[in-house]
């Protein structure tokens, strides 16, 4: 079977259509429509079958994309070897990272990588967790975060790894009643307005699963992705809200832990399940795992 062909298939099973898959490989549709065609020869049987207006991967197909990423991650693994040999850097590493994450491990991440020659190309990415199997289509390694009680992601197709915990502390503004103490209960705060990330999101889901705990429904008024809006707003008492105990505060602003329940947030890369045999790759794993143990002191 051709190389290029499995990178195709590949493609298509990452972005689901023949239009996003011949964007993302600078081809034409119909050129995306004949190699599939062709490899379908080359295997012997059907990959694909209609679904609508769509294609779909028969369990065939499924399989040989599993073969796919097996193939294409060796060839990889040989080309950073190569490189090694030529003594050029190690190679370049594509990483997406949620915004929070970013500021607090990115810098550090950069500074360790590139001691070992390795080349970072950062994005962030606001998307759920939910998420990142597609964004390992367009990057090779994802920082992501969920509630700790939530359970880890699944896919054949994903490797998952937890590499720092993050606890989730309530926010209140500097005249707020229960500004002095060190540990507020959330049946204490049932009739606070709370300002809350989209649903979907780690803190929105542990305001939840607190909720769920104590039986204490709060009352959600504005949500917003952006921490520094939100703080902005609990700052000017228009609620309170919960934060990720390493992004820094605004001044003024004053946190105290949740009393009686366990809230945070685990942070995981995520990456192809081949991928950390690349050293470019396996490097960058390990400048987070380094970061990421050093930010949280353990």
């Amino acid at each position: 079977m051709d190389v290029e062909r499995l990178r195709v298939l590949r493609e298509l099973a990452d972005r689901c259509t023949v239009a996003a898959t011949a964007a993302a490989l600078s081809l034409t549709p119909s050129a995306v429509s004949q190699q599939l065609k062709i490899l379908a020869r080359e295997a012997g049987v059907a990959i694909l079958e209609p679904d609508g207006r769509r294609l779909r991967l028969t369990d065939a197909g499924h399989a040989l994309v599993l073969r796919a990423d097996d193939v294409l991650a060796a060839l990889d693994r040989a080309t950073a070897e190569m490189a090694s040999y030529a003594g050029s850097p190690r190679g370049r590493v594509r990483v997406a990272l949620f915004p929070s994450g970013a500021a607090l491990l990115l810098p550090g991440v950069l500074e360790r990588a590139a001691r070992v020659g390795v080349l970072i190309d950062a994005q962030d990415v606001d998307e759920p967790a939910a998420a990142v199997p597609q964004l390992l289509a367009d990057f090779d390694v994802v920082l992501t975060h969920r509630d700790e009680r939530a359970p880890t992601l699944i896919s054949p197709r994903a490797r998952f790894e937890t590499v720092m915990r993050e606890p989730i502390d309530l926010v209140m503004p500097p005249g707020h009643r229960l500004a002095g103490r060190s540990a507020v209960g959330l049946e204490e705060l049932a009739d606070e307005s709370w300002i809350s990330v989209r649903g979907g999101f780690p803190v929105d889901d542990v305001l939840e699963s607190v909720a769920t705990v104590t039986g204490v429904q709060p009352r959600v008024v504005h949500r917003i992705n952006d921490f520094a809006v939100i703080e902005a707003l609990v700052l000017a008492g228009h609620g309170v809200a919960l934060m990720p105990r390493y992004v820094p505060l605004r001044a003024g602003l004053v946190s105290a832990r949740l009393a009686g329940v366990r809230a945070a947030r685990s942070y995981e890369l995520a990456t192809r399940p081949a991928a950390a045999a690349r050293p470019a790759v396996a490097a960058v794993l390990a400048a987070f795992r380094a970061e990421a143990a050093e930010r949280s002191g353990s």
